[in-house]
């Protein structure tokens, strides 16, 4: 399939008030900050804001109806993710917000459709799909194949942490390291507390998405992220020297073929 890449400017902004939004579907609000307030006028919004907790919802539903009226359905209980044929062209439309994946195997159809789609909303093409949600993506039409990376996300972590110059090691965990509850610190000094949790969640963003080999020890370290001791912290940085050593080529770790998905690379 050709994959496109969709950007939504001001999503929100775009989006239709809930009628539950307010009182009967209208919002009142005080003036702007730096325009003076007029008691003999009120402010009604008439779309909604960033920041109103019924935002997101608001610009879910509008985007909702017009994929509806495009013959678009969700997939399964998805409700980030859309399906439609159209000249007997399979759509497969991925949205995160205002960030839309297009694909489909005939160009023609595909390019109809997003332009249909930037019609109703205002946004940029971003061209053909190299980078979405923090993944590089390299597509190859010929062979069939589609490549997920994490290069740059990975040498973010480790310039954060300061382990870009670490030794890199050879795997996730140190062999034989058995993590204890006894080890943990009730009273973690708040710089302490806060590397280690940060540590920690940077790791599941790449758990998730491109580096299934952290699965184990991710799930480890994530059991002692509220009373972290010295030995946990170690183990923590001992998963950023693995990452190191794919850091020096953190190539594509996921490779999706046409019928099947393959791990492929050391993580």
């Amino acid at each position: 399939m050709f994959m496109d890449h969709v950007d939504i400017s001001q999503a929100f902004v775009q989006g239709e008030l809930l009628p539950r939004d307010g009182h009967h579907g209208k919002v009142y609000t005080s003036a702007q900050p730096g325009y003076d307030e007029d008691p003999l006028y009120v402010y009604r919004l008439l779309k909604p804001l960033y920041g109103m907790p019924s935002a997101v919802r608001a610009w879910h539903t509008t985007m909702s109806a017009f994929l509806a009226k495009e013959g678009c359905s969700t997939v399964g209980f998805e409700k980030s993710m859309w399906t439609v044929t159209i000249d007997c062209a399979h759509i497969l439309l991925g949205a995160h917000i205002d960030n839309f994946v297009i694909a489909c195997a005939n160009q023609q159809v595909l390019d109809g459709f997003r332009a249909r789609l930037l019609d109703a909303f205002e946004g940029t093409y971003e061209g053909v799909l190299q980078h979405y949600l923090r993944c590089e993506v390299s597509h190859d039409m010929d062979k069939g194949t589609t490549y997920l990376s994490q290069t740059h996300y990975a040498e973010e972590i480790l310039h954060t942490y300061n382990f870009w110059n670490a030794t890199p090691r050879l795997t996730p965990m140190h062999p034989n390291t058995r993590l204890k509850k006894e080890d943990c610190d009730k009273y973690p000094a708040p710089d302490f507390h806060r590397r280690y949790r940060g540590i920690v969640s940077s790791l599941g963003y790449l758990v998730t998405m491109t580096r299934p080999g952290l699965v184990w020890a991710y799930s480890k370290l994530s059991k002692y992220v509220q009373f972290p001791g010295k030995t946990h912290m170690l183990a923590a940085e001992y998963v950023l020297c693995y990452l190191r050593a794919l850091g020096i080529n953190p190539s594509a770790t996921l490779v999706i073929l046409t019928k099947t998905l393959t791990f492929c690379g050391v993580g």
